[in-house]
């Protein structure tokens, strides 16, 4: 091959990997993205939190692994909004990922907690305790909606978080080609 002809191959190979890496970077999630689902996530926790307290109060000692694990998910997501706040596109990367998988262990967390107060509620029927057969009608309904508010905002941040890996395959998948249009 000329010389002229590999500075021409090596120039094309420069301008598609450019035009690659500016392709993935519009496909990367955004800072208005990645706040707005950040901004969804504060407003879950703010709802779960008092719901903590209030299962904490209604299982006693009976089940306090299962309180302090919820709320070691609540916080673990509030330090991640903290730290997503001052490097959004730190969300771009593993740590995105296990921000997804704590939203999914606190929509878990609270399903599992409806389900407990759900429980508890024949129990306390049956008791003729009504005013704890209520209070427990209560926290099952607000850990149901709250499951469900941080399980719809776990979709959005799985979405963002598919498009991250899909512009990183793309990018690895350009670089692979550039490399091999190089070596022939």
């Amino acid at each position: 091959m000329s010389l002229f002809r590999r500075a021409l191959v090596i120039g094309l190979l420069a301008v598609s990997v450019n035009i690659a890496n500016s392709q993935a970077e519009k496909a990367l999630p955004g800072d208005d993205e990645i706040n707005l689902v950040l901004d969804q996530t504060e407003r879950a926790m703010q709802q779960y939190r008092p719901l903590i307290d209030e299962e904490e109060v209604q299982m006693g000692k009976s089940d306090l692994d299962a309180v302090a694990k919820d709320r070691e998910t609540v916080t673990s997501l509030e330090m991640a909004i903290q730290a997503f706040r001052k490097d959004p596109q730190g969300f771009n990367g593993p740590k995105g990922f296990v921000f997804f998988q704590w939203l999914d262990n606190a929509s878990r967390n609270s399903l599992l907690c409806a389900n407990y107060a759900s429980a508890r509620i024949t129990v306390e029927t049956v008791n003729r305790d009504t005013a704890r057969a209520h209070s427990l009608l209560h926290l099952a309904q607000g850990c149901s909606d709250v499951s469900t508010l941080i399980y719809t905002v776990s979709e959005n941040v799985g979405a963002l978080y598919a498009r991250y890996v899909r512009a990183e395959n793309q990018a690895l998948i350009q670089g692979a080609r550039a490399d091999s249009m190089l070596a022939q």
